[in-house]
């Protein structure tokens, strides 16, 4: 294995520490040694040491809901997720004619001998069976409350394709046609991530996949009809192409402002969007964000939840060079889209009327046009009101009957009511936890 895995090119940027470099590692100490003379304590230490990288696979095989042939899910998820010139390439624009391809088909000539390896000669020679069955293996329980579905769905599918395949031209069909269809690395198996500075590499961010996220969908919001409709066009522009805004969804606490922005990527996944999540300070890595995902071919969406400022904060400069007016231009694949139940963004005083200045009968104010000159770079501002109490017991009554419960309208309307009075009012959030309450009682 080690001789086949020494043969690879573009995709040697995998993990050093990763399940198929340690067992090429461990099989190449083993075929170094007399295999007839292994002591019972040698064979007991190379078993150890392959047990340790088989609970590895077994490991990712659970995080992500493989089955049947582990090993060959294991070596397809490395090449869907390898992000090198050749995948990232693939992924923009398919498979063209060029030299690269040379060095990729050499690559997949290496995974097809690594798909067809015969692990017998480990087996017989240390007494284990291991292989035999990762090899056939079969998931127990639930996958679907265990697993990231759209991951699991494309590596099972892909790997069943290049079982299939007679030889490294097959291969590069099957492993690139992927690339164009649904990309390559985390951004291509995840809809939404978080960021955290790069301690190795200064000035960069590593992102983190968000594999948990609400499923929500926009029809799941009961109301706000014009707003989701507002919020879907600018959307719809932005994934295929067309000019869009940076989008600013103010309001009301608890009137579906979030939960607009998850359903808007739900609903355009499988386009290309997708979303990065940040939060307040991190807003100094804005320009690194960016600069790692300008090239790439998805949408992206830079989220803010609950976004406003105290009259200290100055993070938002950070913000306002993003959007408009730094030197860099903003790249056409990347909008802001922000929350927040204040309308101006920054808190504002009786102080920043300081410096009013009257000219030709109008009042003019530095302070004040600053802080409101960042909620004016959002080209699209999307109202989300309270509802009304009418509106709040249609809320109520539409979610219960999609709850499957029994109450009757007028009693849905009576019990709401009472629980709005204790629990912060009148509200799309309120009306949700109210329901969640009838369906524990």
């Amino acid at each position: 294995m080690n001789r086949i895995v020494s043969k690879l090119i573009m995709y040697t940027d995998m993990p050093q520490d990763c399940v198929l470099l340690e067992l090429s590692r461990i099989f190449a100490r083993l075929s170094e040694s007399p295999l007839q003379e292994l002591s019972d304590g040698q064979k007991d230490a190379f078993t150890a040491d392959i047990y340790k990288q088989v609970k590895r696979l077994l490991v990712v095989a659970t995080d992500y809901g493989f089955d049947k042939n582990l090993w060959h899910n294991y070596l397809t998820f490395l090449l869907i997720t390898d992000e090198n010139p050749f995948s990232i390439t693939c992924e923009k624009v398919g498979a063209k004619d060029g030299s690269v391809n040379f060095f990729a088909k050499n690559d997949f000539k290496a995974f097809k001998q690594l798909f067809d390896y015969d692990f017998d000669w480990v087996e017989r020679a240390l007494g284990i069976d291991c292989f035999q069955r990762l090899c056939n293996y079969k998931a127990i329980g639930k996958p679907e409350l265990m697993y990231n579905k759209n991951v699991s769905e494309k590596v099972r599918a892909l790997s069943e394709k290049l079982e299939t395949a007679k030889d490294e031209e097959a291969f590069f069909t099957f492993v690139t046609d992927f690339y164009k269809a649904y990309g390559v690395g985390m951004f291509g198996l995840n809809k939404a991530f978080r960021i955290s500075s790069n301690k190795e590499k200064e000035g960069q961010v590593l992102f983190h996949p968000i594999n948990n996220m609400d499923k929500v969908m926009l029809n799941d919001l009961v109301g706000y009809e014009i707003q989701k409709k507002k919020l879907v066009d600018n959307t719809r522009a932005f994934v295929e192409g067309r000019k869009a805004n940076n989008v600013l969804l103010f309001g009301d606490s608890g009137t579906g402002k979030s939960t607009s922005v998850k359903a808007i990527v739900n609903e355009f996944y499988d386009q290309g969007l997708r979303m990065i999540e940040i939060y307040k300070h991190q807003f100094k890595d804005l320009s690194s964000v960016i600069a790692q995902v300008k090239n790439r071919n998805y949408r992206f969406i830079i989220y803010m939840d609950d976004l406003s400022f105290e009259e200290f904060e100055i993070e938002y400069k950070f913000l306002k060079a993003v959007i408009e007016g730094g030197v860099e231009t903003k790249p056409e694949n990347v909008l802001i889209y922000a929350t927040s139940n204040r309308r101006h963004l920054i808190k504002e005083t009786w102080d920043d009327r300081n410096d009013v200045k009257i000219e030709n009968g109008m009042h003019q104010s530095d302070t004040m046009e600053e802080k409101l000159s960042l909620v004016n770079r959002f080209g699209v501002t999307i109202n989300y009101s309270k509802p009304s109490q009418k509106e709040y017991f249609a809320i109520v009554i539409a979610l219960a009957r999609r709850a499957g419960l029994s109450l009757s309208d007028e009693e849905l309307s009576v019990k709401a009511n009472q629980w709005e009075l204790s629990h912060g009012g009148i509200s799309g959030r309120t009306a949700q936890q109210f329901i969640t309450y009838l369906q524990g009682r």
